[in-house]
């Protein structure tokens, strides 16, 4: 079969390619704010975290040559701002949500401008693996290219979900998240656990970016995460804060991002800025069908949002 004659079954390939490949963002992301849901804490900044990722990502391997080190300059950049989102969001009559818009925009700012001069050059991009090559048809070929951080985010998320229920810092997170006063009495240090859950889930929200920048799109530009960040907070309440989910919602959210490429490589036209908004109209969508109490709160740690 040439890619020529695929026809309409190029369609719902290149969907899946498209959810192969952009699900990787919405999934890094989302497992960093589940972490840190489900402490009790909410990250509203990491928009800003995909993006210092992005930028510090695409700049170290413009300058190494080796795009892993952009990968762990990545993770330590967002584990920065998660540091710092932190201290901040743990500070007595703090928002969790004005603390998270002034992450957003701080993040936001520090990567574009430290990041203008890398708009220009090229990064050596993290290479995939073409499971595909036997095929003729590229359709075929873009579904199976699979990126090694594709890869470890799937495992990422069986990883942590196995994290949450049979270790014990998984037991302290949880405890933190549903009943601090609890965990507090049991001697567990409610500034320790949140602190290192935003930390290692802003590490996570850092991968994210390297991917967008070094493996798709693989540029650095201002407009790199188009609020992926923002949306991976209505796919954890979607995903009821379970990391399996929140792979299968990603994979999703992924797949809506390619609808309108898809539709104009088939030669549909009309409504292309309509389908290309798939993603946010799926995230209201969603928000709309969770925002009763019982469906929002299935699956909710206790102490989200409260202020404890």
């Amino acid at each position: 079969m040439s890619g020529d004659s695929i026809g309409w079954l190029g369609v719902p390939l290149a969907i899946a390619a498209g959810a192969i490949r952009g699900s990787a963002p919405f999934l890094f992301v989302s497992l960093g704010e589940c972490l840190t849901e489900k402490s009790g804490k909410i990250n509203l900044g990491l928009e800003g975290t995909l993006l210092l990722g992005a930028m510090s990502a695409y700049a170290v391997a413009c300058k190494t040559g080796s795009p892993w080190l952009g990968v762990l300059a990545a993770g330590f950049a967002g584990m920065c701002l998660g540091l710092m989102h932190a201290w901040l969001a743990q500070r007595s009559r703090v928002n969790d949500i004005a603390v998270g818009i002034a992450m957003f925009i701080f993040g936001s700012g520090l990567a574009f401008v430290l990041g203008d001069p890398y708009i220009q050059p090229s990064a050596p991009p993290l290479e995939s693996f073409e499971l595909g090559n036997w095929s003729q048809v590229p359709q075929i070929r873009a579904a199976l290219k699979i990126s090694p951080l594709l890869l470890l985010g799937v495992g990422l998320a069986f990883a942590l979900h196995w994290f949450f229920h049979n270790t014990r810092w998984g037991l302290f997170i949880r405890a933190v998240g549903d009943n601090p006063s609890a965990a507090r009495a049991q001697g567990i240090s409610i500034l320790k656990v949140r602190t290192l859950s935003i930390m290692t889930g802003s590490f996570f929200a850092g991968l994210g970016g390297a991917f967008l920048s070094l493996v798709y799109p693989g540029s650095w530009t201002r407009l790199v995460s188009s609020g992926q960040g923002l949306m991976a907070v209505a796919l954890v309440i979607f995903a009821r804060w379970n990391p399996r989910y929140c792979l299968y919602a990603s994979l999703l959210f992924g797949g809506a991002q390619a609808v309108g490429p898809a539709l104009q490589a088939a030669g549909i036209q009309a409504y292309y800025y309509l389908f290309n908004a798939a993603p946010y109209i799926l995230t209201l969508v969603i928000m709309l069908f969770t925002c009763t109490p019982k469906r929002s709160l299935a699956g909710a740690p206790a102490a989200l949002g409260t202020g404890e």
